[in-house]
């Protein structure tokens, strides 16, 4: 896995196109639709142990993305952040709702649909934005504050459909629990640790013996995703809040510049195991029983396109390229796939309306690395041509 990542990323890069695109195309060759080299299979021993690497992956490269985000720029973009997320949640909610209400009469069938349309993967756009070198910019600075509070209110659309598929039902004061909960710790975590933080890894500076700083670090991150996921919100959410607190460190230099081999060795993991998922035989229109499925494959794709590219116009009071905003908002990736399990396993979701939902994912998933790229060049030319 990590060798055809790196090859492939190698490619990619030279071909001027993102490296994490070589990185899904690598999983999708090796995994379930080609040689079956990863395991995706639940029952498959070496499934644990390749989630469990790509998840450290995942909130390792959140936790890089933290360190070099400025929290005071980020702060200042948070009602921009909040009204860009709140419009890609519910935009393309609503979208998938009524369509599926009004062609199969199915409500519960239908929340799910919308919900699964609403998930934001920050990873794939954070990977994007670190690849091309514009972390610092006010798209990406909208992007990766709007995605974490996406990942907020995805939690809390996560508790809402999981009780449906339990047949619990759903109550307004878990709802808002969940609401609170997830936006309390995000906040006090950063309120404790700028305070603690910086003293606490002084004291690690002093330190000799080899690895001390990197070492705290990682013991750091692993504890805030912990705390996190123990107070029911996301990993990435911990991980994000990590990186933001030791941004403050006068060691968020050294931390940075030594976690980076930790992240070359397990994020790519992480994209090339999203990419292992995709069994693209379940999309080759010459099967007959395929047609169907891509052709609402392709209807909740135009759906979940439009509805995170509406995102970008939450906020017309700034000067920003919104066709960046809205493509970076776009990839579904693992969150996705999570609306959609859980409905599959509860029986909500039929194998025909899963395997479309997978489509959107992985279309989105890999649609979004040349898009954005795009994007963000066209906005550059246009700057440049108006200066």
């Amino acid at each position: 896995m990590l060798l055809a990542g790196k090859v492939a990323g190698e490619a990619f890069e030279r071909w001027r196109q993102p490296a994490v695109m070589g990185e899904l195309l690598a999983g999708i060759l090796l995994g379930t639709g080609g040689l079956r080299v990863i395991p995706t299979d639940a029952a498959d021993p070496l499934t644990p142990v390749v989630q469990l690497f790509a998840d450290v992956g995942v909130v390792v490269l959140l936790f890089e993305i933290g360190l070099e985000t400025n929290r005071k720029a980020m702060i200042r973009v948070g009602g921009a952040a909040t009204a860009v997320a709140v419009v890609g949640v519910a935009v393309p909610f609503l979208l998938g709702f009524l369509y599926w209400r009004s062609v199969w009469h199915d409500v519960t069938t239908a929340v799910f649909v919308g919900a699964a349309l609403t998930a934001t993967s920050v990873g794939i756009t954070a990977r994007v934005l670190k690849d091309l070198g514009v972390l610092h910019s006010l798209e990406a600075r909208l992007i990766l504050g709007a995605a974490v509070i996406d990942d907020v209110i995805g939690l809390v659309i996560l508790g809402v459909v999981s009780g449906l598929a339990s047949g619990a039902g759903v109550s307004l004061p878990r709802v808002a629990r969940m609401l609170i909960v997830a936006v309390a710790f995000l906040l006090l975590a950063l309120w404790i640790g700028v305070r603690f933080a910086p003293r606490l890894f002084a004291l690690v500076a002093r330190l000799q013996v080899r690895g001390a700083l990197v070492v705290t670090a990682f013991v750091f991150l692993l504890l805030l995703c912990v705390l996190a996921d123990r107070a029911g919100t996301a990993l990435i959410i911990g991980a994000f809040a990590a990186g933001l607190i030791l941004s403050e460190t006068h060691q968020s230099v050294l931390i940075e510049e030594r976690i980076a081999p930790v992240a070359d060795i397990f994020t790519p993991i992480f994209f090339v195991s999203v990419g292992a998922a995709a069994d693209l035989r379940l999309w080759n229109p010459l099967v007959p029983e395929n047609r169907a499925t891509l052709a609402i494959g392709g209807t909740l794709l135009a759906i979940a396109l439009i509805g995170k590219l509406a995102s970008g116009w939450a906020v017309p009071w700034l000067r920003v390229n919104r066709r960046a905003v809205g493509v970076g908002m776009a990839p579904r990736g693992e969150v996705g796939l999570i609306f959609a399990q859980i409905g599959l396993t509860a029986g909500v979701l039929s194998a025909q309306l899963f395997s479309a939902i997978l489509f959107v994912v992985i279309a989105t998933t890999l649609a979004t690395p040349p898009l954005l790229k795009r994007a963000l060049q066209s906005g550059a030319t246009r700057d440049d041509a108006a200066a």
